[in-house]
């Protein structure tokens, strides 16, 4: 396995998915002003930015993504999805599915931003690098089999898990995603699959409100395969590292996993607008460790992050430089300026009624 490696997936036309004139969620309006739609370019082009600032990005290994193809997205979706993306995708002003629309073009960005996940994971596998990390857009976690969900139009995790697995032999894989929301498209795409487990921590009822519940563990040969944890608005630093070393870090050793994929959204972090989670920096420092040892431990430390939400511009890169350190295993001299004051947030410990919620997950899985 290479040491001391870590792959990283950009692109610049990730930049150039076009979700449109909105206000954050909503459509412009005679009531509602024009601005700018939450999922736009800015979060991505600033972590990427900070990762040249700090110096971090000379140290990473550069992996050029290349689209999969349209038959690779028929793995999980449907040939109708697929032919209506590529088909509004053609229109000059693109489509519009309610919370996900896209431009001109976005049907391409996408199979570039499936295939950049696609590409770390088959570095990790062919040990070019230790682990990869793809800061791909569009997102993907949302997408159902059938439709775009919220600001993702085709599942990158899916459609990278089940064409390395086609192409290249990819065995067990544990996904973990702790974006602030449930990724409900994931666990779609492998809710009876035995080989894959599905790990989402989120905030309870965000988003998709009706998904993500602690009883949906999967069905037929994939029951117990599947594992929600839903937290409660306002959960910190203490909530996600108890779920972390009572419930994913448990549950993973117990699958013993050939790679573990991290769908890393970092809209929990306690300044985003579309969370009410309260992380920081450190947060999403001290997961990645775990996992990074757990990938150590039980799969050669094959460990693959993907980009999937997170709409503080201003946050956000900070986050994403504490989790690219960690992979690689190196500090640079960027001091978060947000954490000091993050850290100091009261309950940021763990709460009661945040270990009951997690003591549900436990109960569940028999964790």
């Amino acid at each position: 396995m290479a040491q001391g490696k870590t792959g990283f997936v950009f692109h610049e036309l990730y930049l150039w998915h076009n979700t449109g004139n909105y206000a954050s969620l909503f459509a412009p309006s005679l009531t509602i002003q024009p601005g700018e739609h939450a999922e736009n370019p800015e979060t991505k082009r600033r972590m990427r930015n900070l990762l040249e600032v700090s110096g971090l990005l000379d140290e990473l290994t550069s992996l050029k993504a290349e689209p999969v193809a349209e038959a690779d997205l028929l793995r999980f979706h449907t040939p109708a999805h697929v032919a209506w993306v590529k088909e509004e995708s053609a229109r000059l002003k693109g489509g519009d599915p309610g919370l996900s629309p896209f431009g001109h073009g976005s049907h391409e960005i996408a199979l570039l931003s499936a295939g950049g996940t696609y590409r770390a994971i088959q570095a990790v596998l062919a040990g070019e690098v230790a682990n990869a990390y793809a800061l791909a857009r569009p997102p993907g976690h949302h997408a159902e089999r059938d439709r775009a969900m919220g600001f993702c139009i085709y599942g990158n995790i899916p459609v990278a898990v089940l064409k390395a697995r086609a192409e290249l032999g990819l065995g067990r894989v544990a996904v973990v995603d702790w974006d602030v929301h449930h990724g409900n498209g994931t666990e779609q795409a492998f809710y009876d699959d035995p080989e894959t487990l599905t790990i989402s921590l989120h905030q309870d009822r965000l988003y998709p409100p009706a998904t993500g519940f602690v009883e949906h563990r999967g069905e037929g040969a994939g029951e117990g395969c599947n594992i929600n944890i839903p937290l409660p608005p306002g959960s910190g630093h203490g909530a996600y590292v108890a779920a972390f070393d009572q419930v994913v870090v448990s549950a993973i050793a117990r699958f013993k996993p050939d790679m573990i994929v991290i769908a890393s959204g970092f809209d929990a972090g306690a300044n985003d607008p579309l969370g009410r989670m309260m992380l920081h920096s450190d947060t999403y420092r001290e997961m990645t460790a775990k996992l990074k040892a757990l990938a150590a431990e039980l799969c050669g430390g094959r460990l693959v992050g993907t980009h999937e939400g997170g709409y503080s511009a201003y946050h956000v890169p900070y986050c994403g430089l504490a989790v690219m350190e960690e992979l690689l295993g190196a500090r640079t001299e960027v001091v978060d300026p947000w954490l000091e004051v993050m850290v100091g947030y009261g309950q940021m410990e763990l709460q009661p009624h945040q270990q009951a919620a997690i003591d549900l997950a436990k109960a569940a899985h028999g964790l």
